[in-house]
């Protein structure tokens, strides 16, 4: 079973990316690897519920359970010691990772008030793409009423791509929404 993205990606992204980039292996076409999602939670380590509640409310956004992540090191300004739970991490991969991209773009986004666009700065040099959200209702999956605490979230891109411009271009035929770049504008009001 696959998702609508996975197919869009497989019959017009691929064909549209080998010949913006020239690929001779259809194999070298840059893919999207896996998307990980991380809240930080400084608050989760004298508060276990908040924790067993982000996990519920990443488990309805995703369809899959989170992990808790724990402190590396000791931080006594911030009273961490080594091994407090300190977030919750979540890796989507093949069709859960697809279906939830489709969401993300298709309806999430499009929730948030004044919406232009996600800003095309964010990428790390690799071809991956880092996508900061203020809070968890903007997924319609959570219960308005149900939220004690709003909480941002991480979400990454990791893709095969080599380049930040390939892998903004994957993302941009899969449907990822970014800002327009002044120059586009003026080309286009000239």
């Amino acid at each position: 079973m696959s998702s609508r993205l996975q197919e869009l990606y497989g019959k017009e992204v691929v064909p549209e990316l080998v010949k913006e980039f020239g690929y001779k292996n259809p194999m070298a076409v840059p893919k999207l690897a896996k998307i990980v999602l991380n809240v930080g939670l400084g608050e989760g380590a004298s508060n276990v519920r908040l924790l067993d509640q982000c996990i519920v409310e990443l488990g309805a956004i995703t369809g899959q359970k989170g992990v808790i992540t724990r402190a590396k090191k000791s931080i006594a300004n911030f009273k961490l010691r080594e091994g407090m739970p300190i977030g919750v991490r979540l890796t989507l991969r093949g069709h859960r990772m697809y279906e939830f991209l489709d969401r993300l773009v298709n309806v999430a986004l499009a929730r948030v008030a004044d919406f232009r666009g996600i800003s095309g700065k964010a990428f790390d040099g690799r071809g991956n793409y880092t996508l900061g959200l203020k809070d968890q209702l903007i997924f319609p999956e959570i219960a308005y009423d149900k939220v004690e605490n709003v909480r941002g979230m991480n979400i990454t891109m990791v893709t095969t791509a080599r380049t930040d411009k390939e892998a903004m271009s994957l993302l941009r035929a899969l449907g990822v929404p970014f800002q327009k770049r002044r120059e586009e504008t003026k080309e286009t009001r000239a």
